[in-house]
C-alpha cells in the first residue's frame, strides 16, 4: 500500500511523474496532453464580454522571423540587404517580396510593427510569448489554449478544446492549471491523433470491462488518498476514453478533404498543420497552435528565406480564403506570432543574428479590422518609433477578442495570483 506521508514528501517533478505513470498503468491509455505540472482547484472565472472571437488558430513561428524579411521592410535601406518590397492591396502598405499571396489578402490582416521584449534567447522567448510571463524555476504559467479552455469551457464536448500541431518541445502546457487544459499533442498532421485505435486482439467490450475493473481498482486508493491532481488525471482518461469511442475523431484525418482543398495548402508539413487546423475549427476545437519552426537565420538569410517564406504565404493564404469561404472567420482569430525579431545589421555569415528590440506580429479574423498596421519600428527596424507593445499587451489582445476576463487574478496552487496576460493592456484600436 503506498503511504500518504511518502507521497506528501515527493518534490513536484517526482510527484506528477508517479501520477502520470499511476495513471497510464492503469489505464493504458497515451493519448495525453503535453507534461505540465498539476493544480489544486482554483477560482472560478467569468468571462468578460468584448471581442467576438470564438475559437483561435495561432501560428507560432519558432526560432525568431526576420522583421525586415517578412511584414516590416525597409525598402532603400542598407539593412535590407537583398530582399525587395512589394506594395499590398492596400495603398500605402508594403510586404517582403516572399509574400505576394498575403499582400493582396492585405485587407484581412492586421500587422503590429511595434512589437518589443528583453529576452534574446529562444527558450524565454518562447515562453513568454505563449505565457506572458518570464520562466523561473518554482512555477510553470499556462498557455493561451489553457486559459481559453479553463475559462470558456469547450464548444465539441466529445473533442479536445487544445491541441497542439508540430514538434515544439518547450510548450508550456497547462502550466498549473489541471492537466486536462493542458494541449493534445499533434506530432504529425499527416498522421492524425496517434494510439487512437484498440489492439486487434481487443473487442470493444473486452475494453469496456478492463475500463469499468479499473475504476472498481482505483475508487479505494482515490477515496484513501483524495489527491486533487489524482482526480484530474482520472477525469482526462476518461475524456480520453471518451473521444476513442466518438466519431469526432475523423476531424483529425485530413486524408478525407478531397483533393482540390488540400492542394492551395501545400504538399508540406506546415501546410497539412494548417489544414488539420482548419477541420479542427470547423469541428469545434477551441484553440489550435501550429509550430512552424527553422526561422533562426544565422548564416545565409537571404538563400533559405524565399522558401521559408513560400511555405507560410501559400499554407496562410489558404488558410483564410477557406475559413473566409466556410462562414468561420469572423469567429477564428488567427495569429501569427515569434518569440523576437532579428538584427537590422547583416552579419558576416549573410545571417541576421537575435534582435528582440523590435519585431512584427500578425492578427486575421475574430473582429480583428484589416487592412491596417499597429505601431512603427524606426528607419532600420531597430527599435520601435511608434506605439510600443510589449508580449503582455499582444496576448492580452488575444484574450480580448476571445473574452476573456483580463483583470481577474488567478489563485496557483503555490497561493500566488496570476492573470491571463499577466498586466497587458489589449490593443482594442485592432477591433471593428
Amino acid at each position: 500500500m503506498f503511504d500518504r506521508e511518502l507521497i506528501r514528501s515527493f518534490d513536484e517533478p517526482t510527484r506528477r511523474q508517479f501520477v502520470l505513470r499511476m495513471a497510464q498503468a492503469c489505464l493504458g491509455v497515451t493519448i495525453a496532453p503535453l507534461a505540465s505540472p498539476l493544480t489544486n482547484a482554483m477560482a472560478a472565472a467569468v468571462p468578460a464580454s468584448s471581442g467576438k472571437a470564438k475559437q483561435v488558430i495561432y501560428l507560432f513561428m519558432e526560432g525568431a522571423m526576420s522583421q525586415l524579411d517578412s511584414f516590416d521592410p525597409k525598402p532603400g535601406r542598407d539593412v535590407q540587404g537583398s530582399t525587395k518590397a512589394i506594395q499590398t492591396a492596400v495603398p500605402g502598405i508594403q510586404v517582403s517580396e516572399h509574400f505576394p499571396k498575403l499582400a493582396q489578402q492585405m485587407k484581412k490582416l492586421a500587422l503590429v510593427r511595434s512589437l518589443a521584449a528583453e529576452t534574446g534567447a529562444h527558450a524565454p522567448g518562447q515562453y513568454l510569448m505563449r505565457t506572458s510571463y518570464k520562466e523561473i524555476a518554482s512555477i510553470r504559467h499556462p498557455g493561451m489554449g489553457a486559459w481559453s479552455q479553463k475559462v470558456l469551457g469547450k464548444i465539441n464536448k466529445d473533442l479536445p478544446a487544445n491541441v497542439v500541431i508540430g514538434n515544439s518541445t518547450g510548450h508550456p502546457g497547462p502550466g498549473f492549471l489541471d492537466a486536462r487544459f493542458g494541449p493534445v499533442p499533434v506530432g504529425d498532421a499527416a498522421a492524425g491523433l496517434q494510439n487512437t485505435q484498440p489492439p486487434k486482439y481487443l473487442q470493444a467490450n473486452q475494453f469496456d470491462r478492463r475500463m469499468k475493473l479499473t475504476s472498481q481498482f482505483d475508487a479505494p486508493f482515490e477515496k484513501k488518498y483524495p489527491h486533487h491532481d489524482v482526480k484530474a488525471y482520472s477525469e482526462l482518461y476518461q475524456e480520453a476514453i471518451k473521444l476513442l469511442k466518438s466519431s469526432e475523431l475523423k476531424a483529425f484525418d485530413i486524408n478525407a478533404e478531397p483533393e482540390k482543398a488540400r492542394e492551395p495548402y501545400g504538399n508540406n508539413t506546415f501546410g497539412k498543420a494548417c489544414l488539420l487546423a482548419r477541420r479542427l475549427i470547423e469541428h469545434g476545437v477551441r484553440f489550435v497552435e501550429v509550430t512552424h519552426g527553422g526561422w533562426d537565420l544565422h548564416r545565409d538569410c537571404f538563400k533559405d528565406m524565399p522558401a521559408k517564406a513560400q511555405v507560410l504565404d501559400q499554407a496562410l493564404s489558404a488558410l483564410l480564403a477557406d475559413l473566409e469561404a466556410k462562414k468561420l472567420l469572423d469567429q477564428t482569430l488567427v495569429v501569427v506570432a515569434t518569440e523576437f525579431g532579428r538584427t537590422p545589421k547583416i552579419n558576416e555569415n549573410a545571417g541576421r543574428d537575435h534582435h528582440p528590440g523590435a519585431f512584427t506580429c500578425l492578427l486575421a479574423g475574430g473582429g480583428i479590422k484589416g487592412a491596417r498596421t499597429y505601431g512603427e519600428s524606426d528607419k532600420d527596424a531597430q527599435s520601435i518609433k511608434d506605439n510600443r507593445i510589449g508580449v503582455a499587451d499582444f496576448n492580452a489582445t488575444i484574450a480580448y477578442a476571445l473574452g476573456l476576463p483580463l483583470g481577474q487574478e488567478f489563485i496557483s496552487p503555490s497561493k500566488r495570483p496570476f492573470k491571463v496576460a499577466h498586466d497587458g493592456q489589449a490593443i482594442k484600436e485592432l477591433f471593428s
